[in-house]
């Protein structure tokens, strides 16, 4: 699904990620650690071509991201509040993708309406504008309009961040859901490891913007991951 190959990226002549060799494969669930600057954000918009690496290069299901638009057909992400179009209201949004994605109205109504719980009664048939909403809103209404389409490959940017404690609880439920019933391969990165833990297969430290570690999840490997940011 993802391979990457001698990708580089520096600011200001320092080396914020530094990637050999990285291969993801379809129906895998990832788990991104590292602490803040460990190049999680920048990995992230380097796959998805917001950025233009040093070096190197980056390929979804064999497309190259830089200049050939065929991976978006596939792609999804939520990386930050600049996804959304604030002046629409909810619901507008969700429209306004599903019509990128092929879905009329009535497709993103019936979509959208089994995540009322995950919404909570706070989003879904107010007359609110995004920019209005609090920050963990915002990010529900990024993280469900990631999931519109049936997208194959999701990216999520610290999904857990700004959700109270049952929010993050009822996303762990969805993304369990969508890794075992619809084999969606997922990106999700955090500084959290307990977040990344019960949601990933396989965790993918960065550390600098270097892979420090890359193991299918167990006992052994998160004690040893515990082990080192408990050094950091």
């Amino acid at each position: 699904m993802i391979e990457i190959k001698d990708l580089s990226k520096h600011y200001n002549g320092v080396q914020v990620l530094n990637i050999p060799e990285l291969n993801i494969n379809e129906g895998e669930s990832i788990g991104l650690v590292g602490n803040n600057g460990a190049g999680k954000t920048t990995l992230f918009s380097l796959i998805l071509d917001l950025i233009q690496p040093d070096f190197g290069n980056v390929k979804l299901k064999g497309i190259q991201v830089q200049g050939d638009g065929g991976w978006k057909q596939f792609t999804t992400a939520f990386i930050d509040e600049s996804f959304l179009i604030g002046y629409l209201s909810p619901g507008e949004y969700f429209y306004f993708l599903g019509e990128l994605r092929g879905m009329n109205k009535e497709d993103v109504d019936r979509f959208v309406s089994q995540f009322a719980e995950f919404f909570n009664g706070e989003v879904l048939n107010r007359k609110v504008y995004i920019r209005d909403l609090s920050k963990g809103n915002q990010k529900k209404v990024g993280i469900i309009g990631a999931l519109i389409g049936e997208p194959e490959l999701v990216i999520l940017d610290e999904p857990f961040a700004n959700l109270d404690p049952t929010t993050q609880f009822r996303l762990k439920s969805l993304l369990l859901k969508l890794k075992n019933e619809h084999r969606v391969t997922l990106l999700i990165s955090s500084h959290d490891l307990s977040h990344t833990v019960d949601t990933a297969d396989r965790i993918i430290a960065l550390n600098k913007g270097i892979i420090v570690k890359d193991s299918i999840k167990t006992e052994e490997t998160l004690s040893e991951l515990n082990a080192f940011f408990a050094v950091e």
